[in-house]
């Protein structure tokens, strides 16, 4: 019986497009070629992306230790994406907790605000906020592009989070109410851990976004760029190129496996 209930499933299975699977490798390639060169001539022996390679060395990766300026923008960056994670993933928290187990008048407004980093373009936003915080008085700083940051990363903590409650059985928390415990109680003994490692994961996503991130950090960086912004005004000395791109192949590596840390917790359960 259950042979035949496999095979009725697989005849209602629809069969995949002819043609699907070169599509994959094609978009793949495209994904991660530029990847595989950034590699390749980070460890290329002249000064110039040209080929052929005149010859594979690792120097320049030990001159990124050597570049006081390449290492105190990824510093600034790093700062600025762990602050920005940290109030970015407390808030966004809040508001999913609010928007996934309540029901109010502007809940609709709220999730359409929360989101909405995610629609205008970056430029435009960078743009916005440095006026407004020319017109507040508020010099250019780390802590505005923090600010910035943290506003384009709520989005991200919001939605992640949010799919985690939506799997979550609210009769766990009116157990635990019906048994005594207050609201503040239920949250942080039964919500929080079972919801945590989305929030781990909201938060390993708002840090990559963070530090990633060119052109708010562009509008609102003022005299200390971040590595991004840092890396971009670089590129026009030929000499120190090879270097610049060997600490951005260290900055994708350690992005990709943020990325995967993050995935890999949003899944646990």
């Amino acid at each position: 019986m259950a042979d035949v209930r496999r095979v009725g499933a697989a005849a209602r299975s629809p069969a995949a497009p002819s043609g699907l699977g070169l599509y994959f490798f094609v978009l793949l390639l495209l994904l991660y070629l530029p990847i595989a060169l950034l590699l390749l001539f980070s460890v290329n022996d002249n000064t110039t992306l040209t080929f052929p390679l005149r010859g594979l060395t690792g120097r320049w990766y030990a001159g990124v230790l050597a570049e006081p300026g390449l290492l105190r923008a990824a510093r600034n960056s790093r700062v600025v994406a762990a602050g920005s994670s940290l109030v970015a993933t407390l808030l966004g928290t809040m508001a999913a907790l609010l928007v996934a187990r309540f029901t109010f008048r502007a809940k609709l407004a709220l999730v359409s605000l929360a989101v909405l980093p995610l629609i205008v373009p970056f430029v435009v936003l960078g743009a916005s906020l440095l006026l407004l915080f020319s017109a507040a008085g508020i010099d250019r700083s780390l802590g505005t592009v923090g600010a910035a940051h943290t506003v384009i990363s709520i989005p991200y903590v919001l939605l992640i989070v949010a799919s985690r409650l939506a799997e979550f059985d609210p009769s766990l928390e009116e157990a635990a109410m019906d048994l005594g415990a207050d609201y503040l109680t239920t949250l942080r003994r039964v919500v929080v851990p079972i919801i945590a490692p989305a929030v781990a994961s909201a938060a390993l996503v708002a840090f990559t976004v963070s530090f990633d991130e060119f052109a708010l950090a562009l509008f609102l960086a003022g005299r200390d760029p971040t590595f991004p912004v840092y890396l971009l005004g670089q590129l026009r000395f030929a000499n120190r190129l090879p270097i610049l791109i060997s600490l951005a192949m260290v900055m994708t590596v350690g992005t990709l496996l943020l990325a995967l840390a993050a995935e890999r917790l949003r899944r646990a359960r």
